[in-house]
């Protein structure tokens, strides 16, 4: 469905005068909150490092045009494959830094249980984001550049998580007793109350019984060694995966079209002219996959240097840092706050709406996913936090430079699309415990097959949604012609 916003900005400048000094102003406001906290405490330095991390994605996200919504929507709908091949090299390039980081013992990344879990949530969160017309990661980075749609779309997914995390009642009957009697054998901490609640249920009765699994594992090797990182979680991980996949979008959406262009040269198929053919492919957004070369190196450092910090800190969590910098309101039972140790979008979405929650009078901490490993701290010290805010900086710093930040009002069908696309990737956040960035983009990257079980989920759920988006829009047309000698008349 093509969005149709109402611009309630004046004609900006062509990138010059008034663009350029607002962006400037924009980083420096960052550039401020970073040299002000550090000045207070040392300590800030770890959120700081987040933020400017989130920045960067945030740029990279933005030059890039960088979305999965708009790549399977692109691919399905018009056969463009552009961001499709833009997020497989971002993949690559993340993997090939992140097996660095894990062969030097520099790596905080933990891989999550492999189930068919994954594939339902992956599913789910697909369908979500073509209603929605942006991805988690890409939301963020679109509400940097103006567009209030995607606003509303980054507070569904915030709300539905906030509130998926800690409702009971009803939804418990839908448990399976399995999963109840898992749940209560596991042990947890008497605050908890894992009998009472879906999403605990769930957690603690299912996800945790599933296993963990590495490629470096399937071949027999320790994920911290050089052949496990670099042959398994690299080579069998990504690189197999990845150029199988873009082999198969090239002969479906590709192939055809550029061996008419190779013969109308005058040059003979065979070998050299399907190299050729891929090679274009690859190569059709030089903006893309310059975009996908940044991010995947950028996250790849944000590993190094999360972990770097924790060990000059002498920590393992970020909630240690918030007890010394006396912001220890809203730490787990663990003492812990969420703190991955690398990109992330939707669990520090969930937290700000549940610390909202939780000042409205809405006791939410007794649940898993808030009160065990979590948190709800506040908004303002959370590292998190930090990075998501930063991204949409970053995002508007990118789009002021180049002259694309509009102030944008969603029509109020765009709006429902919105809060109804929210939801579902909301819903598909937390079944899969992560997004398109942290189920898919950091789990494949590091050699968890998890995160491929999210991918194929992904791309069924918006092969359905873009499907239906296709039947609604020649509905909607057909209503349209049929209403037209009435109102002619």
């Amino acid at each position: 469905m093509k969005e149709k916003d109402y611009d309630l900005s004046t004609p900006t400048d062509n990138g010059n005068g008034k663009s350029q000094v607002r962006a400037l102003v924009v980083t420096g406001v960052f550039l401020a909150v970073s040299i002000g906290t550090y000045a207070a405490n040392e300590l800030y330095i770890y959120l700081s490092a987040y933020l400017w991390f989130g920045f960067i994605y945030g740029m990279c996200l933005q030059y890039g045009r960088f979305c999965f919504s708009s790549a399977f929507r692109d691919l399905f709908a018009v056969g463009v494959p552009r961001m499709v091949v833009g997020i497989m090299i971002a993949t690559v390039l993340f993997s090939l830094t992140a097996c660095f980081v894990t062969a030097t013992g520099m790596s905080a990344f933990h891989a999550a249980p492999a189930g068919i879990h994954s594939v339902i949530a992956g599913l789910i969160f697909g369908f979500g984001m073509v209603f929605s017309g942006g991805c988690a990661a890409g939301s963020l980075y679109k509400t940097g550049e103006g567009n209030m749609s995607a606003a509303l779309v980054v507070l569904s997914i915030s709300v539905t998580q906030a509130v998926l995390a800690d409702v009971g009642g009803w939804f418990n009957q839908l448990v399976p007793r399995s999963w109840h009697a898992s749940a209560l054998a596991k042990g947890l901490p008497e605050v908890l109350t894992p009998g009472d609640g879906w999403m605990d249920q769930y957690l603690a009765g299912h996800v945790w019984n599933q296993p963990k699994v590495y490629f470096a594992g399937m071949l027999g090797l320790t994920n911290e060694s050089v052949a496990g990182a670099f042959v398994g979680n690299f080579l069998l991980g990504v690189v197999i995966p990845a150029l199988t996949l873009l082999a198969i979008v090239y002969v479906v959406w590709s192939r055809k079209g550029f061996l008419k262009k190779w013969k109308r040269e005058g040059k003979r198929p065979g070998p050299r002219a399907e190299l050729a053919g891929f090679w274009s492919m690859v190569m059709s957004s030089k903006r893309t996959a310059i975009a996908g070369l940044f991010l995947g190196i950028a996250c790849g450092l944000h590993m190094f240097v999360m972990m770097g910090l924790r060990t000059k800190f002498g920590i393992q969590n970020a909630g240690e840092i918030l007890m010394a910098i006396g912001q220890d309101y809203g730490l787990s039972v663990r003492g812990t706050v969420f703190d991955p140790g690398y990109w992330y979008v939707t669990t520090q979405e969930a937290q700000w709406v549940g610390w909202v929650f939780n000042k409205l009078g809405w006791n939410n901490m007794h649940n898993i996913y808030f009160g065990l490993e979590n948190g709800i701290p506040n908004p303002l010290f959370n590292p998190a936090d930090w990075m998501s805010v930063s991204l949409i900086g970053g995002a508007a710093v990118m789009a002021l430079l180049h002259n694309e930040f509009k102030w944008k009002k969603p029509t109020f069908e765009l709006a429902v699309w919105a809060v109804i696309g929210g939801f579902f990737m909301g819903v598909g956040s937390r079944l899969g415990l992560g997004c398109n960035i942290g189920a898919f983009f950091v789990r494949t990257a590091n050699g968890d097959a998890s995160g491929w079980l999210f991918c194929l989920g992904l791309i069924g759920g918006a092969y359905v949604g873009v499907r239906f988006f296709k039947w609604w829009t020649e509905r909607k047309m057909a209503k349209a012609m049929a209403l037209e000698p009435i109102l002619q008349a």
